[in-house]
């Protein structure tokens, strides 16, 4: 990706002490907005009840009068315009509750969604499908992954898209589509080019949900909830326009590539804010619970703890922003995005299990957020790439470069 070809070419170029001053902003409407309605969203879902959307637009309105709408896409798209890297910051502040991002508008998948139609979209896809998102009237969902073969290969997919005169016939079966009940539209992953190699067999296609033969089976229980509308869909001879290809046809991969990278730095970005969150609970909580006759602050297993989370998160957030710099230059970047995933995953697990430990019965139950973000920690481990395939792409590009005869430099890589 070279830097014209950055989605955010043309954004006005922050100072620090605009960034600061950002997120200083941000900070100060979590505290007063965020942080104190979590209960009434835990109750109320943000999209699924009817009191959770009726108070989401009272948040979404206030940011939007703020001036701090989309910052996740350049002013002509309908966004802040802010650029890559100030985002990039704003999401580790965004990151500490999950119902931030959709205070903001910037919450996945219609985030990535938004960006892929900024970039590949036609004028008519933009006006019909990306306008409406952006602008928090509509939401959307990503379609890819299958049960019958493995996410970690995706070149296994077995969803394909005929053409049959100026239309495209789906079929297949999806799951873990995020999102998808209420949503208005679905971009789909589906093999159109059977005849060319892997990476390239891949196209993007738009299908509007109440296109006849899109059946939502039902949103899969994931660790015993169902509230992110993760669902299993039925495709079955749905017929959509070819104008509703999103670039060439074959460049899914490509376009997926463009989307996941920068979208894999924000999700570690959030990460960050989600271990901050629960090392502040951590340390705070050790310094008043009394156990054995002094405080859990004084216990050497709880120092340990915290020291350990602290170095751990300071190096996560050092190997993400090195990563989101080199995004931001127009850099691929795929060693550091494979490592930041792996790594963060591993972090943000490791330290939400140690501030749960330091809760005990306190940390497992509702009272806390710290169960909730258990739960989401487990799961980043596997989506957008399980840890697993994440090692293999680093070992084997450093491998190359020793093949290669190049070593591998840590201050210039």
């Amino acid at each position: 990706m070279s830097v014209a070809d950055h989605p955010h070419a043309g954004d006005r170029q922050l100072s620090d002490a605009e960034i600061m001053e950002l997120r200083e902003k941000v900070k100060a409407f979590m505290a007063e907005h965020i942080y104190p309605n979590e209960p009434f969203f835990h109750a109320n879902h943000p999209r699924q009840s009817a009191a959770g959307r009726e108070k989401m637009k009272e948040l979404q309105a206030i940011t939007k009068s703020m001036g701090m709408w989309a910052p996740h896409l350049p002013a002509a798209a309908g966004g802040m315009g802010i650029g890559f890297m100030p985002y990039v910051y704003m999401n580790e502040i965004l990151g500490r509750s999950p119902i931030a991002p959709l205070a903001f508008g910037s919450q996945a998948p219609d985030s990535g969604n938004a960006e892929i139609l900024w970039q590949f979209g036609t004028k008519e896809l933009q006006e019909k499908y990306m306008k409406p998102l952006v602008a928090g009237e509509i939401w959307s969902c990503y379609s890819m992954t299958e049960p019958e073969v493995s996410g970690a290969d995706p070149t296994g997919l077995r969803t394909t898209a005929v053409r049959d005169g100026d239309e495209w016939v789906i079929n297949g079966h999806k799951w873990f589509t995020s999102q998808a009940e209420g949503a208005t539209f679905a971009i789909v992953m589906c093999a159109t080019e059977l005849d060319q190699p892997p990476h390239r067999r891949f196209t993007q296609i738009v299908v509007p949900t109440d296109t006849p033969g899109f059946e939502i089976v039902r949103p899969v229980p994931v660790m015993g909830e169902v509230e992110g509308s993760h669902c299993e869909i039925r495709y079955t001879n749905v017929r959509v326009p070819i104008t509703n290809t999103l670039g060439e046809p074959g460049s899914g991969f490509r376009i997926a590539q463009k989307r996941l990278g920068p979208g894999r730095i924000h999700h570690c970005m959030r990460w960050l804010g989600q271990m901050q969150r629960a090392f502040e609970l951590m340390c705070e909580y050790s310094l008043k619970r009394e156990v054995f006759g002094s405080t859990l602050s004084e216990k050497q297993t709880v120092q340990n703890w915290i020291a350990d989370s602290y170095v751990e998160i300071q190096a996560a957030r050092a190997l993400t922003l090195s990563a989101a710099k080199k995004i931001d230059q127009g850099d691929e970047a795929r060693v550091e995005i494979s490592a930041i995933k792996f790594f963060g995953a591993q972090v943000l697990h490791n330290v939400i299990d140690r501030a749960i430990q330091v809760h005990g019965a306190l940390g497992v139950s509702g009272d806390t957020p710290l169960e909730s973000m258990y739960r989401n920690a487990r799961a980043a481990r596997i989506y957008d790439g399980p840890d697993e395939t994440h090692r293999m792409v680093v070992s084997r590009r450093i491998l190359q470069s020793f093949k290669a005869g190049n070593g591998w430099d840590f201050g210039l890589q």
